[in-house]
């Protein structure tokens, strides 16, 4: 650490002391929060399994920044990349199109043997990894339908699917010593106003009951489903709504996920953390910024963000959260999107923890409303940046924007000449 960074950092814990934050206590707890980072932001969500494929259901990428990954190998190098500037250990979020195999395998029939390079990978670099079942992309879901679909050999197809991948994901938590979250998010929905809003959610019901039905050990998979206010295609109607989604997770023992962008344009999930964790044992939270809608971008440290933080924070909900990433932008260094995204979020967090929360949940029991929003106000500008530096210095990564360099030297080294060899091919 320079004399300058750590003259910084003992005379912010100082300022923070006099409000009796437990600086060290706060960076222990930050070092134990781990991130699922999201596999589908360095190759654009394309994966692997179907090489010829375009995206589809409610997906769009925009941009075509040089040097995204186009196989395996390519992709755990790059997260190799990207983990190296992010201080902690963490976990990787796979897509079921991210099979790592020379088979030709459809969705049904994916078992863990086809993720063995993403494990062996996992385990030598102590990650954890989390898993989505793919519901979009492909020939069974082009009329926007899959578990609610009409006809009952295409919700087969999506419920053996879903089957499948529990069993990798179990797979997954038992091979690397930690659960792992298995999403659950489908696209299905009309594009104008439907007759009949009732029978896709009772078809979309029965196809989880289906899939829950079979045993998976709790211990190594745990279950979450993700709602979604609209989508492209399904501007007027998702059958997988917000209020479907929280009734079924909680009549069923199963996780829901909020994402940031699925709602509302000006709807925050921030409030509803409380909510929900006050009727359910767990939740999945999926940070993303949503620019007017559903967009996707890169995770900056805004107003949200900050609120999301602190939430998780002032409530103690941080042991019973699972934190993960899910923005894809191609308009910039895949690598950089990942690094900013992450880092934005432990800095949210970071202040969150640095908040004197004891102190200020006393002042508003005694109704000083004047002084809870007077010092709210003040740690604002406290200096957490020093402590994050101190933070990041201890954990072996760049301190600010050095990471940047490492980045632009990848991206010349590496990421171009990907690019320059698939204009040669």
């Amino acid at each position: 650490m320079s004399e300058a960074t750590e003259k910084a950092y003992l005379e912010a814990k100082k300022l923070y002391a006099k409000h009796g934050v437990d600086v060290d206590a706060a960076l222990a707890k930050l070092a134990d929060i781990k991130i699922s980072i999201h596999c589908w932001q360095g190759d654009d969500v394309q994966g692997f399994l179907f090489r010829d494929k375009t995206l589809s259901g409610g997906i769009a990428v925009t941009g075509s920044y040089p040097g995204r990954a186009s196989t395996p190998n390519e992709l755990r190098t790059d997260l190799d990349a990207a983990l190296a500037l992010i201080p902690g250990k963490h976990k990787v979020n796979l897509h079921a199109i991210y099979a790592d195999t020379d088979e030709e395998v459809d969705l049904d029939a994916l078992e863990p043997r086809h993720f063995k390079g993403w494990i062996d990978w996992a385990k030598a670099n102590g990650l954890g990894l989390d898993f989505n079942p793919t519901l979009f992309s492909h020939p069974k879901a082009e009329d926007g339908f899959t578990l609610s679909h009409t006809d009952p050999e295409i919700r087969k197809f999506w419920i053996d699917h879903c089957k499948a991948s529990r069993r990798i994901a179990e797979t997954f938590g038992r091979e690397l010593g930690q659960p792992c979250v298995t999403n659950h998010w489908m696209p299905d929905g009309f594009k104008d106003t439907p007759v009949d809003r009732w029978s896709p959610r009772a078809r979309l019901r029965d196809s989880l009951d289906e899939i829950f039905a079979e045993k998976i050990d709790e211990q190594y998979n745990i279950d979450a489903v993700e709602s979604k206010l609209f989508g492209i295609g399904s501007e007027s109607y998702v059958v997988g709504s917000h209020e479907f989604y929280m009734g079924y997770a909680m009549s069923r023992g199963k996780t829901v996920c909020l994402d940031a962008g699925h709602f509302h344009p000006t709807e925050v999930i921030s409030n509803k953390l409380s909510s929900i964790l006050m009727f359910t044992d767990q939740l999945l939270l999926h940070v993303s910024r949503p620019v007017r809608w559903d967009s996707d971008h890169v995770v900056t440290m805004d107003d949200e963000l900050l609120e999301i933080a602190r939430e998780l924070v002032r409530g103690d909900l941080l042991p019973r959260t699972h934190i993960g990433l899910d923005f894809f932008d191609g308009s910039i260094n895949h690598i950089a999107a990942w690094v900013i995204g992450v880092r934005n979020t432990q800095k949210a967090l970071l202040r969150a923890l640095l908040e004197p929360i004891e102190q200020l949940k006393q002042i508003e029991v005694e109704k000083d409303y004047t002084s809870r929003l007077a010092l709210v106000e003040e740690f604002k500008s406290y200096p957490f940046g020093a402590i994050w530096d101190h933070f990041c210095d201890q954990a072996g990564v760049p301190v600010r924007e050095d990471w940047l360099t490492q980045v632009k030297t990848y991206e010349k080294e590496v990421l171009r000449k990907r690019g320059q060899q698939s204009v040669m091919q």
